[in-house]
């Protein structure tokens, strides 16, 4: 390819990893000089977040994931712009730069995959990640890239990206003086925090139920969610049946993450499936402790003792056991701390913008 021109596309409304990966990939891009552009819908949180921080990018409703109109102005905005290469960063946007491709094809195409869950068996599924249309698929964990290899996407058209994060992200980060305050937590209380939405693969009720049966140990711990999501009420719900309602804090979405994450003692991630998992890298960025399940990608960043605990997934015993550990061990802790601020560093956002770029020049 003569010269990299991507424009990169997510219709998704809110603002999860999936979009923070795509914000570091064309900043990273525009502050290396390449052409980088982004489609978006309008009033999204992307959108908010390119015009805060002056990024260039431009609105397109994209209404459902066979929108021919969507797609005609997507196809002329990209032909109008020289745009040679679609980044197409979830399932719906695949759908969407398909259906440009057809009204321009000499467009390129690149989709990338964040979960580790196999393609559908429906024939839409099947044709977009399958088909010819698509020219590569940016698998972010080794274990994604397993999956789809069972799928029968050819191993030539999967590259492993692992996600990156701005190690440097919460270095200016500080916890309000009334954060125990703020959120009940009494002054001697030990924190086990976690940075999830609330959706079925992040396991929530493997984390409220660990945290339940270490609290029959450690009545001192104290337990703090930040997230929101579909299944938020009925974890709140599961949490008062087991008893621990006032040893749990629900934070719903925080935009202030890197406070949190200071505040915390111990970080877990209790996922059953996973892409990546960013969060236990924002988590190891700040030198937290962190045990995380072998879930996915989990264990592609977690050295097993070293830079953090796994243990194995949906197993709440096994879960509250290292938790108990590390609360019982300040020095494991530091250690394991001092561990996850020197594996972070594999993965920095500037090694995922390179390798995307890579990938691009190859095409």
């Amino acid at each position: 390819m003569k010269e990299i021109a991507v424009l990169h596309v997510d219709p998704d409304p809110g603002w999860r990893g999936g979009q923070q990966q795509a914000f570091y990939l064309h900043q990273g891009m525009l502050a290396r000089g390449l052409k980088s552009g982004f489609v978006c819908n309008p009033g999204s949180e992307l959108a908010r977040r390119l015009h805060q921080q002056k990024l260039s990018y431009h609105t397109i409703r994209h209404r459902f994931e066979a929108d021919l109109i969507a797609a005609i102005r997507l196809s002329c905005y990209a032909r109008k712009k020289g745009y040679n290469v679609l980044h197409l960063h979830s399932s719906h946007a695949l759908s969407w730069g398909i259906l440009a491709k057809l009204l321009y094809p000499s467009l390129k195409l690149v989709a990338s995959r964040r979960v580790d869950f196999h393609i559908s068996g429906n024939l839409l599924s099947r044709f977009k990640y399958c088909s010819g249309m698509l020219n590569a698929v940016v698998a972010i964990s080794e274990n994604i890239h397993n999956v789809l290899l069972q799928d029968g996407i050819p191993k030539a058209k999967i590259s492993i990206i692992h996600s990156g994060v701005d190690v440097h992200k919460f270095d200016n980060s500080a916890v309000d003086p009334n954060y125990r305050s703020t959120w009940q937590i009494d002054d001697e209380a030990l924190i086990v925090g976690t940075v999830a939405a609330f959706v079925a693969h992040k396991d929530y009720r493997n984390f409220v139920t660990g945290a339940a049966i270490a609290l029959k140990s450690n009545p001192s711990l104290h337990f703090v969610a930040v997230g929101d999501g579909v299944q938020k009420a009925m974890i709140e719900e599961l949490a008062k049946e087991l008893g621990i309602s006032d040893k749990i804090s629900f934070t719903g979405f925080q935009s202030n993450v890197g406070e949190h994450l200071k505040a915390f003692d111990i970080f877990v991630l209790a996922s059953k499936k996973e892409g990546l998992g960013t969060s236990v890298l924002d988590a190891m960025s700040v030198g937290l402790a962190v045990i995380g399940t072998r879930a996915g990608g989990i264990a592609e960043m977690i050295e097993d003792g070293r830079s953090g605990l796994l243990v194995e997934a949906r197993n709440s015993e096994a879960l509250a056991s290292a938790i108990l550990r590390l609360a019982s061990d300040e020095a494991l802790r530091k250690s394991l701390g001092y561990g996850a601020l020197e594996r972070v560093k594999a993965f920095g956002k500037e090694q995922m913008v390179e390798a995307n770029i890579l990938l691009y020049g190859s095409m």
